[in-house]
């Protein structure tokens, strides 16, 4: 090898050298900023639902240990803020809240998807601008039917007329099933009106109603175990983007498996993509990126830490984190989707009609 080749070899190297060594100087600079911001300071996580309820449990159980991930080590608190399924909230950080990083909400995806789906005038604030810090968990939401009933097979359970129990308009246990009347034709009778999904399964208990559809699969796996086993009752059908092990082993349909097209395909997906960030966290737009790069850190360090997952444990609830960026590109995409996918499941939700 000729010496000017050498020489070009060592000057790139040596190059390089100085580049690595400046990004790292660059990193330690930000993290020193980011530190120095938040040190001394206070954090709040605002939580868009009542006190007891599983976002306050999920925004709580973050506040615990998110903490220590921050560079700073600054104080946070939890406050709540319910209203509209946090739709009061989300607009409260997107136009009220200070936009330096001091403030992260834990709202429902119902009010990320309401600008698309919902009361579009209600919703204040642009979705694809919110900076996602990440989800806390997934969901998947399932059908479930009575033993007595015959149904052995998810056709049986959309042809033979079953009666479901729902909450009112606009709760999963409604939209789902109507979902699957509206694109695969299903024969449901729904009986609307419960308080939630505990009151309708105790209905299922009763022989009030013959099943549910829209409830959360874990929900079913810690309230009702039985259900699993079919004792009583069975899981007939998976509802979602990802399946659960557990019931793929029972050969458990997902109903967009079923789909018959594309667009049939993309309706379903209006409602089932959202529960892929069942417990987001998000901050308003214009908080300077360092903090938000450090927060979502920070957040995905938190749900990693032995001792929040052994707290969570011992509160049955799962925690299953999806980070902030893959929310980001998810969401960005379900407002892309297709006008008319669109227009058909607003008219599903019942909003547009």
């Amino acid at each position: 090898m000729g010496k000017n080749a050498v020489d070009r070899r060592a000057i790139a190297f040596a190059a390089a050298a100085v580049a690595v060594s400046f990004g790292a100087t660059a990193a330690l600079a930000n993290d020193d900023a980011v530190a120095n911001f938040y040190k001394g300071k206070q954090v709040n996580i605002i939580v868009g639902s009542s006190p007891g309820g599983g976002y306050d449990l999920y925004g709580r159980l973050v506040s615990r240990y998110i903490g220590k991930y921050i560079p700073g080590t600054p104080r946070v608190v939890v406050n709540n803020m319910p209203g509209a399924a946090s739709v009061v909230a989300l607009q409260n950080i997107y136009n009220i809240a200070p936009k330096d990083g001091t403030v992260i909400g834990a709202v429902y995806p119902g009010a990320i998807m309401e600008p698309l789906l919902g009361d579009r005038a209600k919703a204040r604030y642009d979705v694809t601008k919110l900076n996602f810090i990440g989800s806390a968990n997934s969901e998947l939401y399932v059908c479930v039917v009575r033993t007595d009933t015959g149904v052995k097979t998810f056709d049986d359970f959309v042809t033979k007329g079953i009666v479901l129990g729902a909450s009112a308009a606009g709760g999963s246990t409604r939209d789902f099933p109507n979902l699957l009347k509206s694109v695969l034709g299903a024969k449901f009778k729904i009986v609307s009106g419960y308080p939630g999904s505990n009151e309708i399964s105790l209905a299922i208990e009763k022989n009030e109603v013959q099943g549910v559809c829209g409830i959360g699969w874990s929900s079913v796996a810690s309230t009702r175990p039985q259900w699993i086993d079919g004792k009583d009752a069975k899981v007939i059908a998976q509802e979602g983007l990802n399946s659960s092990p557990v019931l793929d082993e029972k050969k458990v349909t997902m109903t967009i498996s079923r789909a018959a097209n594309e667009q049939q395909r993309q309706v379903m997906n209006m409602f089932y993509a959202p529960l892929e960030f069942g417990r987001p966290f998000v901050m308003a737009p214009g908080v300077p990126d360092d903090r938000v790069t450090a927060i979502r850190s920070a957040f995905v360090a938190s749900l990693k830490d032995a001792d929040l997952i052994a707290e969570a444990k011992k509160m049955h609830i799962e925690v299953d984190g999806l980070g902030g960026p893959e929310i980001q590109k998810l969401v960005a995409e379900l407002f892309a989707a297709p006008p008319d996918a669109v227009a058909k499941a607003r008219q599903i939700i019942g909003a547009g009609m």
